[in-house]
């Protein structure tokens, strides 16, 4: 019910809100494991990625969110279920192990997931160097990647605002990227990183943003 409301309900609202221009979505596969490889720019990408995709897309959300106790503790893990966030534990050596099965299961079942390959939000309006993490998921699973390229999110919700503002928002879908050549070659990491660069350069041009060659810092790593 709640999926339902979600897709037949709140979306259609938050088109009629926010009145993000959607370019390229029919590069969407109707059917079949999509993996969705974007940009990132917010807090809120996530949402504007659900509202602006015609399939429902599977994202990785924090597994103590869907662990809260009683009524609202149900009703919050339901809704982030609807909402396509797949429970995942972080902060811990298998971290990153447990996110790239979960994608591949959400893929494997013919589903869509999206991630982010730069691994955080760009702070600096760049586009960064991607992890492989992306490249494992659609070689292991020979999903198609449409790169994904998202434009004024980062107005949504500026710092102190508690609700989302209008903002001019703009989501371009790229033309599905096929893998299928690599097949059986996953554990080469080479492989893994000429994969990662050519999704990176097809959000690249989608997105027209300066790129770097190198990680994202996060604001909280020592070694920025």
């Amino acid at each position: 019910m709640l999926s339902l409301l979600v897709r037949f309900v709140l979306g259609p609202l938050v088109r009629v809100l926010y009145r993000p221009r959607v370019e390229g979505v029919e590069n969407v596969p109707g059917h079949g494991p999509v993996l969705l490889a974007a940009n990132h720019r917010a807090a809120l990408d996530t949402g504007v990625i659900t509202f602006t995709t015609p399939r429902k897309v599977r994202f990785l959300g924090k597994a103590e969110y869907f662990t809260g106790k009683g009524l609202k503790g149900r009703f919050i893990a339901r809704s982030l279920d609807a909402l396509g966030y797949v429970p995942v534990e972080r902060g811990n050596a298998q971290a990153g192990l447990a996110a790239l099965e979960a994608g591949r299961k959400v893929l494997e079942d013919g589903g869509v997931f999206a991630i982010y390959p730069e691994g955080t939000r760009s702070l600096d309006g760049r586009l960064h160097r991607g992890h492989t993490g992306v490249a494992a998921l659609a070689l292991s699973t020979g999903a198609k990647v449409v790169p994904v390229a998202l434009f004024g999110t980062e107005g949504l919700q500026p710092d102190g605002a508690r609700i989302p503002r209008p903002a001019k928002i703009r989501v371009r879908f790229g033309a599905p990227l096929d893998f299928s050549r690599y097949e059986g070659m996953e554990s080469a990491s080479a492989i893994r990183r000429s994969v990662t660069d050519e999704i990176m350069y097809a959000i690249l041009e989608l997105s027209g943003q300066e790129y770097v060659d190198s990680y994202h810092k996060r604001p909280d790593d020592k070694s920025a």
